[in-house]
């Protein structure tokens, strides 16, 4: 059964009359938890900068780089929630382009960083040394949400078609190929998480659905021996093995459970940690919050996204219509997936690929691009039709 509701036939010009709003309708909530997974990110960048150069005040530290995209992040939400999102509806094809042409100049000018420098995932702006770096592999997972949301409202009345999930593939494989290309396993595999879910909440039809699914992994074999690199390879299977390579491959991960059993229930306290994760303010923030904060700092973590998960289902079902449905939805499954994968890399049930903890890891792209993605779903939040009571 569709999660839409029956839209009016007569259709009304967004260009011409804006929908008013109503702050009452704001979700408090839904910010609230947002701002305090922020914190716990805030408070994980200020451990590093203490750990790593012991300025933590210093321009160009983790810390302050972080409070500076925070502050970018509030400004970018601000500004979504003002704008009407039925905006972004009309031109969700022009967005789809942008993206496409965003992940094309990092092709071209992105830095090379990561294993063996084989990895252009940034574009830096400023100086080379001092500048800001913008990821737009994160930026493009919003946009898609964006673009899948418009192509699954147009096609509500032909939903369950098989041509719909095709087609929603066919959008997916442009941007897909792309960020594989830099190569980022990572954000692929979140973009195709998140059309997954969007395309299940959307009402598609299970039976496509399970038909995409033993295609995608009968497909996997051809991925692994021609798109995979060597050491996104060697990282897959430290799972099975870490102790295979202690000092390659499985070093992260081995030092990742080292540091979130020494945590206990307590945790060691903020910047006490002593366990070495070669990217612990990045992909392994879990293990260096684990380890410093405890047991219990972590389930508050979780609690948070379990919280605001559910806000942001509840701003779905009360949407007016499926496009404002289907964007709390793909930020959902978007969120979900990121925080499954990146939990389980750190305690080893997930491989290891590079797939941040929202609003934890340090970085600006990702916490610009998911405050971007709420202030919209409070942009819908606002411009829904009261409750009758």
């Amino acid at each position: 059964m569709s999660l839409f509701r029956s839209e009016p036939m007569r259709l009304r010009s967004w260009a011409t009359r804006s929908a008013p709003m109503s702050w009452r309708l704001y979700d408090l909530q839904l910010t609230t938890y947002a701002v305090l997974l922020t914190c716990f990110g805030l408070a994980m960048s200020y451990s590093n900068s203490v750990g790593a150069t012991h300025t933590t005040f210093s321009p160009g530290s983790p810390f302050v780089r972080g409070l500076l995209w925070a502050v970018i992040a509030g400004v970018v939400f601000l500004t979504a929630t003002l704008v009407d999102y039925k905006w972004l509806r009309t031109f969700a094809w022009p967005v789809y382009l942008v993206n496409i042409g965003l992940l094309l100049l990092t092709l071209r000018f992105g830095i090379n960083t990561g294993d063996a420098g084989t990895s252009s995932r940034w574009i830096v702006i400023g100086p080379q040394d001092a500048g800001f770096q913008i990821q737009f592999s994160e930026l493009a997972k919003i946009l898609m949400i964006i673009v899948f949301a418009s192509f699954l409202a147009h096609r509500q009345s032909r939903i369950k078609s098989a041509w719909t999930v095709v087609g929603a593939v066919a959008i997916l494989l442009p941007p897909w190929v792309l960020v594989m290309l830099q190569p980022d396993l990572g954000s692929s595999l979140v973009m195709v998480g998140t059309l997954a879910g969007i395309l299940f909440m959307s009402g598609a039809s299970l039976k496509w659905l399970g038909s995409l699914t033993i295609a995608v992994a009968a497909s996997l074999p051809l991925v692994w021996a021609f798109v995979l690199r060597p050491y996104q390879q060697a990282r897959l299977m430290a799972l099975i093995n870490p102790g295979g390579d202690p000092r390659g491959s499985g070093y992260q991960l081995l030092q990742a459970e080292r540091a979130v059993t020494s945590g206990g229930p307590w945790g060691k306290g903020l910047t006490n940690g002593t366990t070495h994760l070669p990217v612990g303010s990045t992909d392994f923030v879990w293990g260096v919050l684990a380890e410093e904060m405890g047991f219990l700092g972590s389930m508050v973590v979780l609690a948070l996204f379990v919280a605001l998960l559910w806000r942001l289902l509840v701003s779905a079902w009360r949407a007016n219509d499926a496009f404002a449905m289907l964007l709390g939805c793909g930020l959902a499954s978007m969120i979900l997936f990121q925080v499954v994968v990146n939990v389980g890399m750190v305690i080893g049930l997930m491989p290891i690929t590079g797939i941040p903890l929202p609003f934890v890891t340090y970085g600006g792209a990702s916490l610009v691009s998911l405050m971007g993605g709420l202030g919209l779903v409070q942009s819908a939040n606002l411009r829904r039709e009261p409750p009758a009571w």
